[in-house]
């Protein structure tokens, strides 16, 4: 069976272990008793990408080495599946689920859900995607759900400075965007557009792809045709930059084109290795998916936490590839 399949199949039974069946959205979350061991959910976008596998493996290594809490993982069919996001989130809240820690797909569309698991009592952590500002300050939940991540637009930035580097001054470059409603898409591509600007490039095209590299080969194939002068793509995630390689390597142009990108999953490391990738950048994934759990039991335990706690973030060339 599909892995990802698996992962939303096992929800249900996952979170039995969180609290007792049959509860409604609205119930409380009740404390823990003593000796009990705290249900958490982390709640993930797509488990077809390999930034979400080490996510989930790093976040089950690091509950079992805590020892002291009943992890629940769930992941969604694909980056654009809101839907079940949301359902996974009110799933979580349901079965009494002490904490949720989420990626969310949506920056928006997620801020409801995770107000009603505010509302009932459990404590929320919002990783990887931050959840967007304004909304989550109408909702009257702004101050009660930490942002654990990285500074999406600055890790941009550097890896686009390594592609003006790589490519020269008025080389034609093209972005691929993530979700048009993830923050961290809006973040990424803000990045890339200052090194645009600071590396003297010339931004011919920008389209989103979803994060998707099916989508993404479709996307800069045709971007491709209709600007045979690109010099450079910038990826806002290796998924796309996948979907991008794969164009250049049908339309002869590898060596002619380079690729600038972000994440640093292990399909990525071979072409970072053999320069066509020149940087990508390493957001520690299952650091912060154990970063968010900590702070979770913390709130759990009665401390408060919000606003943004920054997580590291590290320039990927083939200098410092592990």
């Amino acid at each position: 069976m599909n892995k990802k399949i698996v992962a939303v199949a096992g929800l249900a039974l996952a979170l039995t272990a969180c609290g007792k069946e049959g509860g409604t959205a609205a119930e409380p979350a009740a404390a823990p008793k003593p000796g009990e061991k705290p249900g958490v959910c982390l709640v993930m976008k797509s488990l077809a990408n390999e930034f979400f596998q080490q996510m989930q493996k790093g976040a089950e290594e690091h509950a079992a080495k805590r020892g002291d809490l009943t992890l629940s993982v769930v992941g969604i069919q694909n980056e654009t599946d809101i839907d079940n996001q949301v359902a996974a989130v009110e799933k979580c809240v349901t079965q009494q689920a002490k904490a949720i820690v989420i990626a969310p797909a949506d920056s928006r569309a997620l801020v409801a859900p995770l107000k009603r698991a505010v509302d009932a009592g459990v404590k929320v952590v919002n990783i990887d995607v931050q959840l967007e500002e304004g909304a989550m300050k109408a909702a009257g939940i702004g101050d009660k759900v930490p942002f654990v991540g990285p500074d999406n637009r600055e890790g941009a930035k550097q890896s686009g400075m390594e592609l003006a580097k790589a490519v020269g001054k008025d080389a034609e470059v093209v972005i691929l965007e993530g979700n048009p409603g993830a923050a961290n898409a809006a973040q990424r591509k803000a990045g890339f557009e200052d090194a645009v600007k600071e590396g003297g490039l010339k931004l011919v095209d920008s389209k989103t792809a979803h994060w998707e590299t099916n989508e993404a080969h479709t996307v800069f194939s045709n971007m491709l045709t209709a600007h045979p002068n690109i010099k450079g793509v910038l990826a806002g995630n290796d998924n796309m930059a996948l979907g991008a390689l794969k164009a250049i390597d049908e339309q002869g142009k590898k060596g002619q084109i380079k690729v600038a990108s972000f994440d640093n999953i292990p399909a990525i490391a071979q072409y970072v290795k053999d320069g066509t990738v020149v940087s990508t950048l390493d957001q520690y994934g299952a650091q912060q998916a154990a970063n968010g759990i900590d702070y979770a039991m913390k709130m759990i335990g009665g401390e408060n936490f919000s606003g943004w706690q920054k997580t590291e973030i590290k320039l990927i060339t083939k200098d410092n590839l592990g």
